[in-house]
Formats: C-alpha cells, structure tokens, sequence
C-alpha cells in the first residue's frame, strides 16, 4: 500500500520516489496514482502540508517550540473563532497564525438558493490564508514570546512589535481576541 495524504482541499496525494542522476533517492507527492509508489514515510522526515495546501516530504524539523505551547495557541484560536477560520504553522522559534479572508456575507446571500452546509464545506475547503499574527520565541530558558501583527499598510508591509515580550498564555489572551475586528489595526 502507497503512502497516500488527503489535503484539506479534499485532494488525495501520494507519495513516490525516483532516482536521481547520482543514485539517490528523490521523494516526491503527486495527485496520479500512477508512478513508483512509497509503502512507507522514510525514517526522518514527515508528510507537511503548507498553509496553502501543498504537500511535502520534508525532513523532521528540530523542536523549539513545545508541543502545548502549539495546542495552547490552537486552543486559543477555537474560543475565538470556529477551527477552520485560523491555522497555525510552526517554523523554527515562530508560532505564526494565519486567517481566512473568507466572509459569511456570501453565505446568507446565497441562503435562498444553495444548501448552507454545503456553501460552507466549499468555503472551508477553498479557504485562502493570510498571516496576521505570529509569536516569536525569543528567551527559551524563561518560555518568553514576542508578539507582532502584520502591517497592511502599502508604505510598510511589513511585521511590527505589538507590545512587550511575555509568556504565551498572556499574549495570546491579549491578542488573539482582536483577530477579524477593527481593533486588530490598533495594536502597535
């Protein structure tokens, strides 16, 4: 049996090797079934999907950021918002939270026509992301956070700080209760 993936597109990936020119091994997902198959993620590495859906075969990343402070932070998204709204993606010291630019204004336009159930399985699925907040481990030793928005603006587009550096149940009590609101701007 192939190792297979299903995105949160609803896509099913799998997972295939070819040789290289230098006879290693070149791991590699496709949407065709068809190709030389995997039985088994190699040892080392781990099927990723990105914020935008793609998939990898990447090598298993060094841990800095503690697998509660991540459900912490997942934790915290789902008292704001319903799950799909918000996704969060760990890179090195970074904790960065991401958010859909999907609207229910659509949903109760559409409410007399389309089955709502079914117009938010495709909104779920469809969802595009945008990274709005992100928290950045900056003294491991004490488990202190930097928070920083992104900035919209044109002349800047870029991260900024939002406040002083803190433990992350603190910050994210803080902040993640202005994501989707007028508020969120006001932070700086």
């Amino acid at each position: 049996m192939s190792v297979e993936h299903v995105s949160r597109s609803g896509q099913v990936y799998y997972l295939h090797v070819k040789s290289r020119k230098n006879g290693r091994p070149n791991f590699y997902f496709s949407k065709d079934p068809e190709g030389p198959p995997v039985d088994a993620v190699p040892d080392g590495f781990e099927i990723y999907e990105n914020i935008g859906g793609q998939v990898f075969l990447r090598r298993i990343p060094k841990k800095l950021i503690a697998d509660d402070e991540v459900e912490l932070t997942r934790a915290a998204l789902a008292l704001h918002a319903e799950k799909w709204r918000h996704k969060i993606d760990v890179k090195k010291n970074i904790v960065t939270v991401y958010e859909t630019d999907s609207s229910d204004d659509l949903s109760e336009l559409l409410a007399p026509w389309v089955d709502p159930a079914k117009e938010k399985e495709y909104r779920i699925r469809n969802a595009h992301y945008m990274a709005v907040l992100r928290f950045i481990l900056t003294d491991p030793a004490r488990r202190i956070f930097k928070a920083e928005r992104y900035c919209f603006r044109g002349s800047v587009d870029a991260w900024i700080d939002i406040g002083p550096p803190a433990p992350l149940p603190a910050l994210l009590k803080k902040y993640v209760k202005h994501l989707g609101k007028d508020s969120f701007y006001d932070l700086f």
